[in-house]
């Protein structure tokens, strides 16, 4: 396990997080998952007021209230964006470079080294809402993607939220396999089945599903699904367009984006999926 993740960290060593998603094709993923956080931020603010019997009329809005949990917080791009909103944010990041970096920003985020598998610094039931945006790109078998899972829900509270992203196997099959011309090899290496699922092992960094498998884990977590979008839908494909676009044009399109990033038809073939859970209230 020590070996893999030194080859991690090796590759967010190189990896500029914050460079990719102040791209073009990042800003698309960014803005649309700074949407549906702010939409079940609103949500949890609502919930918050109302059992707190405030007067109709009456400003609720105390950001400070609201408890954020960051797995896998990378260099912070969330995090360091929703402290600067006023909400209380903690960060766990594995890499130490990416924590780094993250505390170097000199943000209100509390900021820890840590496992999505083992977030024994943390009690049960302590945060509002969870984002677990990066550990599932890198955990390779259903055990250990159900255990982050568990352990996000875990630290959640009854009724809060628990978003968590995927990266997509259509995506991996349509670039790597076919655009960079490597499907034969990979057929011939056993990295493709029969039905094109790719089979990434620890030495590929990165794994890939498709959504019947996030169902699969969905059902074994006993967490219910509010939405499912696709946070990029067709960006990451459109690199080279959407950077000769001009800026009144590439508002259109970020505009075209998040009036079909909840199309079921489309969520698939994105380079990535968000999966917005909840976590039932106990009776």
């Amino acid at each position: 396990m020590a070996k893999e993740m030194s080859e991690l960290e090796k590759y967010y060593n190189k990896f500029n997080e914050d460079k990719r998603l102040q791209s073009r094709h990042g800003q698309v993923e960014f803005i649309t998952s700074m949407k549906y956080i702010h939409r079940c931020l609103d949500e949890l603010q609502e919930m918050g007021f109302h059992e707190a019997g405030a007067i109709e009329g009456q400003d609720r809005r105390d950001n400070s209230a609201i408890r954020i949990l960051d797995i896998g917080a990378g260099t912070g791009r969330y995090s360091v964006k929703l402290a600067e909103e006023g909400y209380d944010v903690t960060a766990v990041e594995l890499v130490k470079y990416n924590l780094g970096i993250l505390k170097a920003k000199k943000s209100q985020v509390k900021a820890f080294q840590g496992n999505a598998l083992n977030l024994k610094r943390f009690e049960d039931e302590e945060f509002d809402l969870t984002l677990l945006f990066g550990p599932m790109y890198h955990l390779f078998c259903f055990e250990d993607k159900l255990r982050a899972l568990m352990e996000a829900a875990r630290v959640t509270k009854s009724g809060g939220r628990i978003l968590v992203a995927y990266c997509m196997n259509e995506y991996c099959v349509l670039t790597y396999a076919f655009r960079e011309n490597h499907v034969t090899e990979c057929i011939r290496e056993g990295r493709l089945t029969e039905d094109f699922h790719s089979l990434a092992e620890e030495k590929d960094l990165y794994d890939y599903v498709r959504i019947e498998d996030i169902d699969r884990l969905n059902a074994a977590s006993g967490l219910e699904r509010e939405k499912i979008i696709s946070p990029d839908g067709a960006a990451d494909y459109m690199r080279p367009v959407l950077n000769a676009m001009d800026e009144e044009t590439f508002q259109l399109f970020v505009q075209y984006h998040l009036a079909t990033c909840e199309r079921q038809d489309l969520i698939g073939a994105g380079a990535h999926t968000l999966d917005i859970l909840k976590k039932p209230v106990r009776k």
